[in-house]
């Protein structure tokens, strides 16, 4: 007997344990997936426990901290300016001569019109005789020639001379006339050279360096001339600006406002004068973008010397009212600037600010904080969201740094 095999029939019957097996094997497989995840956010969850039972069980962090206040906090403009001197004389001599004396030490403070050298006068007051006495010799030809004249008139109208005689006099008592003159601007030309023989100041200011020992021969011509003075009060300070906060800076001029102009020495920590813008120049520098300012110091004391690098600071405006802290209390991150505000229950948030302008060691939170909320100045970097937090006084690390800035007095009002 033949037997016929169906499609698909393999011709092995299934074994009744393989398909039990496979009934039992998937419900096993998935009661394994959930005891696994039972079993892996437990642990998480225990550890996030522990983490957050080690973190209250943690010491707080000690920290200093200050309270934000409401305060006026000035927009200053800095630049690195130079001394410029208002007035800077070579005093010359105007006559060529012997330099007999000079009567000024090196460096000392003269006034207009001080007696600084003598230069040998003696050639000049002989011309000044020769002169006179040639006056004075004209003067009787001509006094002599005017009595002539008058006779002469007098036989002219009773028709005994002829007329061309009388002319002739005439002309001779003119030509004396302009020979006197002559005489008198000689006169007058030696007494200027004997003047010149004494060189005076011309401008009050500080005497420099001799350049020319008594006895030399001295001559007009002189390129180095005898001593530089140099104006010393008031005194100018030119320094730059960007051409961005030129606008600001002329609407202030405009409105008649004296602008203060505070110079700090290179390292921007001694204030060595203060004085007042005097005006701004006509045109921007295309090379570097800024646009300079000339400001006047009084310079009593001399703090300030020509040519010298000074810091030179301009206060435009001044806010009134807004919310300061300390520069210091400010950390910057991915999320931008924030500070750590010190909360009722010993612990910190994370605060993000908008910031203002900068003064010296403060700073103007234009955003994101309220006068009286306690900020960390000191101690930041070992917190995060949530720490706890011991408070020291108030005179403490960040105090001391919020002192130390105050004593730079503000030169930095650009905004960041």
């Amino acid at each position: 007997m033949v037997m016929t095999q169906e499609p698909g029939d393999s011709g092995t019957p299934e074994h009744p344990r393989s398909a039990s097996t496979r009934r039992w094997l998937l419900p096993l497989l998935v009661c394994c997936l959930l005891a696994g995840g039972y079993l892996f956010y437990s642990h998480q969850a225990q550890s996030q426990s522990g983490k957050q039972d080690k973190l209250k069980a943690q010491p707080p962090t000690p920290v200093a901290a200050t309270a934000a206040r409401k305060g006026d906090i000035g927009v200053w403009l800095s630049g690195l300016g130079t001394v410029t001197s208002l007035s800077t004389v070579t005093v010359k001599s105007r006559v060529d001569g012997q330099l007999m004396a000079v009567r000024y030490r090196e460096g000392q403070a003269v006034a207009k019109g001080d007696l600084l050298a003598l230069i040998d006068p003696r050639p000049f007051q002989v011309q000044l005789t020769q002169a006179e006495g040639q006056m004075a010799r004209d003067r009787e030809q001509l006094n002599n020639a005017r009595l002539d004249l008058a006779r002469y008139k007098q036989l002219w109208k009773e028709d005994s001379i002829p007329k061309q005689q009388y002319d002739t006099q005439e002309a001779l008592v003119r030509q004396l006339e302009g020979s006197v003159k002559v005489d008198q601007g000689q006169i007058d030309n030696a007494r200027l050279q004997l003047t010149y023989s004494r060189i005076t100041a011309p401008v009050s200011g500080r005497v420099g360096l001799r350049q020319v020992d008594p006895g030399n021969i001295v001559h007009a011509s002189d390129a180095n001339g005898l001593v530089v003075i140099t104006q010393m009060q008031p005194i100018s300070v030119l320094f730059p600006i960007p051409e961005d906060n030129l606008p600001q800076v002329l609407a202030r001029i405009r409105t008649g406002a004296h602008l203060r102009v505070d110079a700090y020495d290179r390292e921007q920590k001694l204030k060595l004068a203060t004085g007042t813008l005097l005006t701004v120049d006509n045109q921007i520098d295309p090379a570097t973008g800024t646009v300079k300012l000339k400001a006047l110091f009084p310079n009593n004391g001399n703090e300030l010397f020509p040519n010298q690098f000074v810091n030179a600071s301009l206060l435009v405006e001044t806010r009134r009212n807004v919310v300061i802290v300390p520069a210091v209390a400010i950390q910057r991150g991915p999320q931008g600037t924030f500070v750590y505000v010190v909360k009722a229950d010993r612990t910190v948030a994370l605060r993000p600010v908008g910031l203002g302008v900068t003064q010296g060691g403060d700073i103007e939170v234009a955003s994101g904080l309220q006068p009286g909320e306690q900020v960390v100045v000191d101690g930041a970097e070992r917190l995060r969201e949530g720490s706890k937090v011991a408070v020291k006084e108030a005179n403490g690390n960040g105090g001391a740094k919020r002192e130390q800035g105050q004593k730079r007095d503000g030169r930095h009002g650009l905004k960041p």
